[in-house]
C-alpha cells in the first residue's frame, strides 16, 4: 500500500471510530427496524405500479423477453426513466421468483458453510438500509437498493458501517468460512479490501478479502459447495444455494 493510500486508509479509519461513538450498531439497527424505507408495493411509489407490474408478469410468463416486456408496458403507461428501472430491479416470472426463493438460504443455514460474497452487491444495499434510502422486496424475496450508484461507488462512513454489518452476521452465523469478493475497476477497492481482511482477523473470521477483475464470473462459476451471497439476479441463476445478507440483517432488526 503506497504511503498515500495508507494515509487515506488511516484517516477512514479513524473517521470510522469517531463515527461510531457517535452511532452505535444499535442505533443502525433502529434505523432499520423502522421498515419506513422498505418499499413492498409498487403503488407507493409508481402510479398504478402494481397494475404495471400484473402487466408485465403476463408477458413474461408468455415467453416475451425481459427487457422487451419491460419496454412495452412502460411506454404503454409512460413511465419515466427512474420507474423503469425500478421495475427491472424488481418484477420477475413466477417461475424466476420461485426457483430464486428456491435457492436461498437462511442465517442459521449458514452454519459450517463457506460463503463467497458478492462484495459491492452486499455493502451498497447495506449502505442504503443504513442510509434510510428505499430499498425494495423484489418478487423474488431479494432485497434490491435502486440508487444505481455501482459505477460512481466511494468510500464512505456508511460503506464502513456497512462491513461491520456484514461481518457481524459472518461471525454470528458460524459459517466455516467467508470470501469477499471486490470489483478490481471500483474506487479504492483494494484498500476496502485491505480494511475487511484487517477487521476479519481481528473478529477472528476465517476468510479472505480481495480484488478481481471479474468477479461475476468468479460467483457464477464457485464450487458448488460455496453459499454465494448476492442479490444479482443473474449470479442468483446460476448457482445452488444464494443468501440474502441485506435481507437477514434487515429481517433480524425487525424482530
Amino acid at each position: 500500500m503506497s504511503e498515500l493510500n495508507a494515509n487515506i486508509y488511516n484517516s477512514q479509519k479513524e473517521d470510522l471510530n469517531i463515527e461510531n461513538e457517535r452511532l452505535t450498531r444499535k442505533n443502525i439497527k433502529q434505523i432499520m427496524s423502522e421498515n419506513k424505507h422498505i418499499i413492498k408495493s409498487l403503488n407507493d411509489k409508481i402510479k398504478s405500479g402494481n397494475e404495471v407490474a400484473e402487466d408485465i408478469r403476463y408477458l413474461l410468463e408468455r415467453d416475451y423477453r425481459r427487457d422487451s416486456a419491460i419496454r412495452f408496458v412502460a411506454d404503454h403507461y409512460r413511465l419515466d426513466k427512474n420507474e423503469r428501472y425500478i421495475l427491472g430491479r424488481t418484477v420477475f416470472s413466477k417461475k424466476i421468483a420461485s426457483s430464486r426463493k428456491g435457492k436461498k438460504l437462511n442465517f442459521s443455514d449458514l452454519k459450517s458453510r463457506k460463503v463467497l460474497i458478492d462484495g459491492y452487491n452486499v455493502l451498497i444495499t447495506l449502505e442504503s438500509l443504513i442510509d434510510g434510502e428505499e430499498v425494495w422486496l423484489a418478487d423474488d424475496s431479494f432485497l434490491r437498493d435502486t440508487r444505481g450508484v455501482f459505477k460512481n461507488h466511494t468510500n464512505g462512513n456508511n460503506t464502513f458501517k456497512a462491513v461491520e454489518e456484514m461481518l457481524d452476521f459472518i461471525r454470528n452465523s458460524n459459517t466455516e468460512s467467508a470470501e469477499v469478493l471486490l470489483d478490481t475497476q471500483m474506487k479504492n477497492s483494494g484498500e476496502l479490501a485491505a480494511f475487511i481482511r484487517k477487521r476479519m482477523d481481528e473478529l477472528l473470521i476465517t476468510g479472505d478479502a480481495k480484488t478481481s477483475k471479474h468477479v461475476d464470473y468468479d460467483l457464477k462459476n464457485c464450487d458448488s459447495d460455496y453459499v454465494v451471497a448476492t442479490a444479482d439476479g443473474v449470479i442468483i441463476d446460476a448457482v445452488e444455494n444464494v443468501v440474502d445478507i441485506p435481507g437477514c440483517i434487515f429481517s433480524s432488526s425487525n424482530r
